[in-house]
């Protein structure tokens, strides 16, 4: 993985997660093991041991492991490994970009950006994907030709409660069903992952942008994506859900002419890096000739 930070940084942040990975997807025997867990059935069967209280003895050896910062979080006793991994940080750790016309990252992650072009093709790990095919509708892709395709790819070291992008009003939630598979990069060259992830998302009608799009992917050993609510008036910030043990993704998908994308994360993204970012970071602003709704 090539990472830089917002100060333009290259940081050599290779994860234990992606190096299995690679392993795992570059070798034949590899893919043969991880078949098995493509499978639904055992995905819940691992989620149910991860809830239970005989998980608990990993928490502290995965935190050392994976330099976790616990003091940033709200202290509590941990009943499970997934009680841990979907830990609650403190509000102050993870300050929210209090601009009204600006555009936050939803989570924290690896992100990066890509304009929807007029074929609606975007390319991640030189496969391509097409909005059409993560909504599964091609009438509502249409709608966002010309605008933007952000996607903030978390790994299992980071924060996985995510927010909302903008403030708005939240339509229903809309429910795509499919095999769930890893979302680290590393796997499409073999797999095209998002056509057989899980996943989840719905319109926010803001004020600022018009309407965007947020949605949660689901990956590898992800039997749950847990979102909080039914369509109502949310704040730019505010606690959208939380994603349960694995790797993850959160998508925003941006109408034409409705925001300016910060330059660093357009420039990284054509230089081949994904961006290290934290929930609540500012990733854009509001174009002056963006109509009001």
């Amino acid at each position: 993985m090539k990472y830089k930070d917002r100060s333009g940084n290259i940081v050599n942040d290779e994860t234990k997660q992606d190096s299995l990975l690679k392993l795992l997807y570059t070798r034949k025997w590899g893919r043969m093991l991880l078949k098995p867990f493509l499978s639904p059935r055992v995905s819940r069967f691992a989620g149910a041991i991860l809830d239970s209280r005989i998980t608990t003895p990993f928490i502290v050896p995965f935190a050392k492991a994976y330099q976790i910062d616990l003091s940033e979080y709200k202290s509590k006793f941990y009943s499970s490994y997934n009680d841990f991994f979907s830990r609650e940080i403190k509000p102050e750790a993870r300050p929210i970009d209090a601009n009204t016309r600006t555009l936050i990252t939803p989570a924290d992650g690896k992100l990066t950006v890509y304009p929807i072009t007029e074929d609606l093709q975007v390319t991640i790990k030189d496969t391509p994907y097409t909005v059409s095919e993560l909504l599964k509708n091609r009438k509502i892709a249409r709608e966002y030709q010309g605008g933007y395709l952000v996607v903030v790819r978390l790994t299992v070291d980071n924060y996985h409660r995510y927010c909302y992008a903008a403030e708005g009003l939240k339509g229903k939630t809309h429910y795509i069903k499919g095999m769930l598979h890893t979302v680290n990069p590393i796997a499409n060259d073999y797999v095209p992952i998002y056509k057989e992830n899980y996943r989840e998302y719905c319109r926010i009608r803001t004020e600022q942008f018009g309407e965007i799009i947020q949605m949660e992917v689901g990956a590898m050993m992800v039997g749950r994506i847990c979102n909080y609510h039914n369509v109502k008036r949310v704040a730019k910030g505010e606690e959208k859900g939380k994603f349960e043990f694995g790797g993850s993704t959160v998508i925003l998908i941006l109408p034409k002419d409705s925001i300016e994308i910060d330059e660093d994360l357009l420039e990284n993204t054509k230089g081949g890096y994904e961006t290290l970012v934290k929930m609540g970071e500012r990733i854009g602003i509001r174009k002056d000739n963006c109509s009001e709704l």
